[in-house]
């Protein structure tokens, strides 16, 4: 028996809650992962796991198995990964999701650069709002806007969006422009939900360094960042939108910025893992290659004014992240 891959086959077992989400994760075949946990379960002559019909549930000797071999697991890895200097940097798949725009936007552009620093990590990436369950999907890291949701996660802050209120020129023919907060209540806006409770997302606007949200009349509500974006630019209502995506459609005419005096809240953008003992070489290495990409745009620290660097090099619709839309995110280096 390969006890070391036994113990991560029963990890990732643990890990998923499920015997075939754990294959799927591991390209292993689901008898191949019931035989390596029978196989284990014989080796150590204890049941490390009871099984329902609905769940799996870690044994007291389960349990202290597990917390071992995560140790264990995680050592090994951060001794490979300290052999860098010798030829053998970081390597292996890193699933890795982010929204579409940033992706599309900011990550795509400058993935040479990437595999020319790590050609051993192979990506995986995924492209979405939706919450993502790192642990049972076998997620290495997330990309996302927003507040931390998670307690059991790390979040490392790896930039600012600032946020800018706009309209396109044929709305604003059809209704005016607000002058004031107060106007907007004459206004239509396209209002966005929540993928995870459903709930609207009012637009928010800081004034005197507080925070006002405004609750507007919508004829329709998305749950999706491109049709968000699309409805703002057919003039279906205001949209609030980042500024780095809205940019382009502003130099070429088709959004126009309201209420420029009073910005919407900033959102910080964050890079978000699982609280490990130890954070794998390839996670450690993607996320400082991130923020260092992000640190080379001052858009994407939420600097307004520096709007002549660092412009998507298309003005095709980008797939924008809606205000509150991404469900985690958080602050540098802690768990909140």
């Amino acid at each position: 028996m390969d006890r070391l891959q036994a113990m991560q086959v029963f990890t990732r077992v643990v890990d998923t809650n499920s015997f075939s989400r754990a294959a799927d994760t591991l390209n292993l075949p689901r008898a191949s992962v019931t035989t390596i946990i029978q196989n284990l379960e014989a080796h150590l002559n204890v049941r490390l796991l009871q099984r329902t019909t609905r769940r799996l549930n870690l044994t007291p000797d389960g349990a202290a198995y597990y917390e071992r071999c995560v140790r264990i697991l995680a050592d090994i890895e951060e001794a490979e990964g300290s052999f860098s200097n010798n030829g053998k940097g970081p390597h292996g798949k890193l699933r890795v999701d982010m929204p579409g725009a940033i992706g599309r936007l900011i990550v795509m552009p400058q993935l040479c650069d990437f595999h020319t620093r790590y050609p051993d990590i192979e990506l995986m990436m995924g492209f979405g709002d939706k919450p993502v369950d790192l642990i049972q999907e076998g997620v290495d890291c997330v990309i996302r806007v927003g507040t931390l949701q998670d307690s059991s996660l790390v979040a490392r802050r790896i930039g600012v969006f600032q946020g800018v209120t706009v309209a396109a020129p044929q709305y604003l023919e059809r209704h005016g422009i607000p002058e004031t907060i107060d106007d907007l209540q004459d206004h239509t806006a396209v209002n966005y939900f929540s993928s995870r409770t459903g709930r609207v997302m009012d637009m928010d606007f800081v004034v005197d360094d507080k925070t006002v949200e405004v609750k507007m009349r919508g004829m329709i509500a998305v749950n999706d960042a491109e049709a968000y974006l699309s409805c703002g630019l057919k003039g279906v209502g205001i949209i609030q939108v980042p500024r780095f995506m809205a940019l382009p459609h502003l130099r070429a005419g088709e959004l126009i910025e309201v209420l420029p005096q009073w910005n919407p809240l900033p959102m910080p953008i964050s890079a978000v893992y699982p609280h490990n003992r130890h954070l794998s070489p390839k996670v450690r290495v993607f996320v400082d290659w991130a923020a260092e990409l992000f640190e080379r745009c001052p858009l994407l620290q939420g600097q307004k004014d520096a709007e002549d660097r660092c412009l998507p090099t298309s003005t095709a619709s980008p797939k924008v992240v809606r205000h509150g839309t991404p469900e985690v995110a958080g602050t540098e280096d802690v768990v909140a």
